[in-house]
């Protein structure tokens, strides 16, 4: 049997597992640093309290268990060794057949060293629960704060991006304001009025059309969300956010989401490497210079699909049709059928902007308000793995937007730390692997 490595369980390398084990002839290990897929679409509802991290996220190997060609390996990939024909991670070294890299990206600071030692990022499980309970704990010193300055320092939240995940967790913490943090916490006042988005481009949602760009606007304004376009962060000192206009906000609470750059994978040469440090591929996914070595999802660009001459946006429709369709084309390799060359079926793209709002660029129509509110939770169910955590976000959903008043504000923090870590450099320091 060709021993199949898939490198990243995330959209593109799940998917592509899930189809291939379909078919006999293939002995497929599935490498991840964690145990578990989690739906990264849906972070910001954690990162604000409102969800738990268990209803996003799933553990492989219970993914695995019914599947006899199947493997799990924990560890982090460290280098690949292509004329041996192995991988090396964090935990051991694999041998393969055929490779597929599907690693996915990091977060892309620009080259500012101070944003991303202090900012807080939004890529992981771990990421959505250390900004919760820095949220949490931001807002406790605000109410202890003897000073307008102080609590203005603790209050302000600055959000770098305008994109669907910045737009996101704005309306999303925007609520918490409006109808947690003035029942919970009397001592602040207008918690909505100390967010500030901040976008490089000219609107929001520069991906959408206008009537998407619009009503972003016009809701996170009603909001109370301070918004500025145009405008940049260009440093993060002292509990400063420094944007490029000159203007300076006190705050301890950065959030970035800015951007990404493809993971860089050691061993492989610099030559197939392309803009965003993506592994350049030919139609078929299969890197330039290699026959057994793959690359799928946000890692990976191809310039050969006529839609999409400069390559393809990193989203989760990507990944998904491209692990799918490459799972199929080594099927078709392997019993000498023709393969077939990747050509993305745009569905679309949605935003949530706040409860019942939300945008939705289809494919031959736009829509907003509370229809396409309906339609983004209806979509973002859907991809969720097993029926237990369709069926627990849907409740929580319905519970959360009928109540008002979710229950996750949980400040949990193991480990020997401060009894008041408050800024951003201590918040940092708690230990990273957070559970809930």
């Amino acid at each position: 049997m060709k021993k199949i490595v898939v490198v990243g369980g995330g959209f593109a390398g799940l998917n592509f597992v899930k189809e291939l084990s379909k078919y006999d002839g293939f002995q497929i290990t599935l490498v991840d640093r964690n145990n578990y897929h989690f739906f990264p679409p849906l972070l910001y509802q954690v990162a604000s309290g409102f969800i738990e991290a268990s209803n996003i996220s799933y553990p492989f190997r219970r993914l695995f268990q019914k599947k006899a060609n199947l493997r799990f390996h924990m560890g982090a990939l460290l280098e690949v060794m292509p004329e041996k024909q192995y991988i090396k991670t964090s935990t051991g070294e694999l041998p393969y057949d055929i490779l597929v890299i599907a690693s996915g990206t990091r977060t892309n600071y620009f080259g500012m060293e101070n944003v991303a030692r202090e900012a807080w990022p939004m890529k992981t499980i771990n990421d959505a629960l250390n900004l919760r309970n820095h949220i949490l704990m931001s807002m406790e010193k605000a109410v202890r704060a003897q000073t307008v300055e102080e609590k203005n320092q603790a209050l302000n939240i600055v959000i770098a991006g305008g994109g669907p995940t910045g737009v996101e967790i704005s309306g999303m913490l925007a609520e918490l304001g409006r109808y947690i943090a003035a029942k919970e916490y009397p001592e602040i006042q207008n918690f909505q009025g100390h967010i500030h988005l901040i976008d490089a481009g000219p609107s929001l949602l520069s991906t959408m059309s206008k009537k998407a760009q619009t009503e972003a606007q016009k809701v996170l304004s009603h909001l109370g969300v301070l918004i500025q376009t145009g405008v940049s962060v260009k440093d993060y000192q002292d509990g400063t956010v420094i944007l490029s206009n000159g203007e300076k906000i006190r705050s301890e609470v950065l959030i970035w989401t800015s951007g990404v750059v493809a993971n860089h994978i050691e061993g492989l040469p610099h030559l197939v490497t392309g803009r965003g440090k993506r592994i350049v591929t030919d139609a078929f996914n299969c890197v330039e210079g290699y026959k057994n070595i793959y690359a799928i999802g946000d890692i990976s660009i191809l310039n050969t699909d006529p839609a999409f001459p400069d390559g393809h946006p990193q989203l989760a429709q990507v990944a998904i049709q491209q692990g799918k369709l490459l799972a199929r084309n080594l099927k078709n390799l392997a019993s000498g059928k023709n393969l077939n060359p990747f050509r993305y079926n745009d569905k679309g793209s949605m935003a949530i902007i706040s409860k019942f709002k939300a945008v939705a660029d289809l494919r031959h129509f736009s829509m907003k308000g509370y229809f396409a509110w309906l339609i983004w939770l209806f979509i973002h169910i859907i991809p969720l793995i097993g029926y237990r955590n369709k069926a627990k976000l849907a409740f929580n959903w319905f519970w959360s937007f009928i109540n008002n008043n979710p229950t996750l504000r949980l400040i949990i923090r193991p480990g020997k730390i401060s009894e008041t870590p408050l800024t951003a450099n201590e918040g940092h320091a708690q230990d990273p692997e957070i559970v809930h």
